[in-house]
């Protein structure tokens, strides 16, 4: 059976991630079929400062390290898939792919709504349901989003791989043999998805930001952006219990959002995908093992 800790991953481009409590790897199929695996070992704040592991703070360095080791994850994978171009991705290109994506983040999730909810100001009655309603904004923002952007080829195939990557994670808790058969049968969906921690986060926030009094256009602003860290640290916890107490029903019908907001940021994976899903745990898991190599020889290394 599969041992306490909780395994995760994210799809990268052509490929998957997953992380262990030590250790991490990339596994990124090539054009030309073949396999190659970046691994490493993670040195998480958490285990060096005592303090890290407190509740709500946890989540919080939680957060900034996935971030931080999701781009790594992706510019290995990019650099990957370029490198039949004759191409790599440079560092000055990734850190303006980052702050492109830090400034869509706040003019979606923050300006975005803050200006629809200017533009209700004076239907809504009264300063909580103006918030609510930049709550409800905030959300059907990001449902578009998605929406949008599942569009794209190239986003359909790393959902097909964000697939994967749950399946093969259902089939170690079910505690079953990693293969192509086993994990075919399991959900894409997963109750500690990246996905559902958005939706919990846009959920955390439309309720703490109803409580804040009227303000000014620039102190709304300012204070959606300070209040992340708090909105991370609550919304943490909650994808934390809810996906260990999935047998309880309040905590399910918690859950059943977020599994639903997955069906737009997750495909049916084909062999291939669920393949490299699996070469990426099984490489964590011996890692973790202190094992050697579970990579098939054939398979090419980087």
């Amino acid at each position: 059976m599969a041992e306490n800790y909780q395994y995760g991953g994210q799809a990268v481009i052509e490929g998957v991630m997953m992380r262990g409590r030590h250790h991490y790897a990339v596994v990124v199929r090539k054009e030309n079929k073949e396999t190659c695996v970046f691994k490493e070992s993670l040195g998480s704040y958490t285990r060096k400062h005592p303090v890290l592991r407190l509740p709500f703070i946890r989540g919080v360095v939680a957060l900034a390290e996935s971030l931080v080791l999701g781009l790594k994850a992706l510019q290995y994978s990019a650099n990957q898939v370029m490198e039949s171009e004759g191409e790599e991705l440079s560092v000055w290109e990734m850190t303006l792919m980052v702050l492109f994506a830090i400034g869509l983040t706040i003019v979606l999730f923050i300006a975005l709504p803050l200006f629809l909810r200017g533009l209700v100001a004076r239907v809504l009655p009264g300063t909580l349901w103006r918030n609510l309603f930049e709550g409800l904004m905030r959300a059907v923002i990001l449902v578009l989003y998605i929406t949008v952007i599942s569009l794209l080829s190239d986003i359909q195939r790393v959902f097909a791989y964000h697939g994967a990557e749950h399946k093969v994670i259902h089939t170690y808790e079910a505690g079953e043999e990693l293969t192509i058969e086993n994990a075919r049968k399991k959900s894409t969906l997963h109750p500690r998805c990246g996905t559902s921690f958005l939706l919990y986060v846009v959920v955390v926030s439309a309720v703490l930001f109803s409580f804040l009094g009227e303000q000014t256009l620039l102190m709304r602003f300012i204070s959606r952006i300070l209040l992340l860290p708090l909105i991370a640290g609550v919304s943490y916890e909650i994808i934390k219990i809810s996906s260990r107490h999935q047998s309880m029903f309040l905590w399910r019908a918690l859950s059943w959002p977020g599994l639903m907001l997955q069906r737009l940021t997750t495909r049916e994976p084909d062999n291939d995908q669920l393949e490299v899903a699996i070469l990426a745990l099984k490489e964590v898991l011996a890692l973790e093992n202190n094992s050697t190599n579970v990579l098939p020889l054939n398979q090419q290394e980087a």
